[in-house]
């Protein structure tokens, strides 16, 4: 018996269809129906027509972890599905082969293998060296038995290992390295963000907006009459635009009714930042969409990708708080 991770598509977009729907799925459209390939060979000939400027490395990296998903994977074999939104791995186990489903939805959603899904777990409960492992971009991976013991719960056994000529699923895609290590870089930042306290979420978010050209009011402790910083560039909120955040960190999502009451009160030529370490609910972006005054939603992942691109402007205040080291890497352009 294997585990397995696989992504709900990007920033986990389609994690809402994979859990209610019972199922995970991928999907190439350009190749049709994965299922119908004999052979992996096969589909790497075909692969080599649909893009012929990918490099050897890069085609058999994707046919490997669609072969995989097709074949590679048993029925009976533990499966993980991470939520970035709640940081959570749902977790159950393969129910069924994978079939393939042609019509209007998604093209990433066309072959489908269905699941049981049985419970969840906090990325914020696994250890270090598990989280890291299960950090990779690619769509599928094979998780190692250290920690598929410690999210499954069961002690590693002897298995039967699926012969691969090809490179394995861990294999990285050598034209853009600096992908794979970004992406971890932002979860080993969301890991840090959680354990600021909720002041100190306040003053990250204050340093942000001052990265950014903003001078800024930071409210003090109490009722902060639905606004906790305001951000102008004359540091008063004289001069347009002026920014009004409001911070909810490590909380629950935010609803509709939070974001009406944030937004009530603004003044039309407001300008309204939500930041929500806990996310929002879908109700909560529509609310955001249709507001009157312009209105952003921020949550973990994007706080942490915009402290990511904007650290080089952060004050001594700001860096102390999220402590970052910079890596230089060999330009790709050149």
């Amino acid at each position: 018996m294997n585990s397995w991770r696989i992504a709900a598509g990007r920033k986990g977009r389609f994690i809402k269809e994979f859990i209610d729907g019972g199922f995970v799925s991928i999907g190439w459209h350009p190749l049709g129906d994965l299922t119908a390939y004999r052979t992996r060979e096969e589909m790497l000939d075909r692969a080599r027509i649909e893009y012929p400027s990918w490099t050897q490395r890069k085609l058999e990296v994707a046919v490997n972890q669609a072969w995989r998903f097709v074949h590679g994977i048993q029925i009976g074999d533990h499966i993980a599905c991470y939520d970035p939104s709640e940081r959570i791995y749902n977790l159950g186990r393969i129910k069924g082969d994978a079939e393939y489903e042609s019509g209007p939805r998604e093209e990433e959603l066309e072959v489908k293998r269905s699941v049981e899904w049985q419970r969840i777990v906090s990325r914020d409960r696994l250890s270090a060296p598990t989280r890291n492992s299960l950090g990779a971009i690619q769509t599928l991976i094979r998780i190692p038995e250290h920690a598929a013991a410690e999210l499954f719960g069961v002690v590693p056994a002897v298995q039967v290992e699926f012969v691969d000529p090809l490179p394995t699923e861990d294999a990285v895609d050598e034209s853009d390295p600096y992908a794979e290590l970004l992406e971890k870089s932002v979860q080993r930042v969301q890991d840090i963000l959680l354990g600021l306290d909720p002041y100190e979420m306040q003053d990250l978010i204050a340093a942000l907006l001052r990265a950014l050209g903003y001078r800024t009011l930071i409210s003090p402790a109490g009722a902060d009459r639905g606004k906790d910083i305001v951000a102008s560039r004359d540091g008063f909120g004289f001069e347009r635009p002026r920014i009004v955040v409001e911070v909810k960190h490590r909380g629950g999502r935010i609803s509709a009714p939070d974001i009406r009451s944030f937004i009530g009160g603004r003044h039309a030529d407001d300008r309204c930042l939500y930041v929500s370490t806990g996310g929002f609910s879908q109700e909560a972006r529509y609310e955001a969409e249709r507001a009157n005054t312009v209105t952003h939603l921020m949550d973990l992942d994007g706080l942490a990708r915009a402290v990511i691109e904007q650290y080089d402007n952060f004050d001594d205040e700001g860096r102390a708080l999220v402590p970052l080291r910079k890596l230089y890497w060999p330009s790709l352009d050149q």
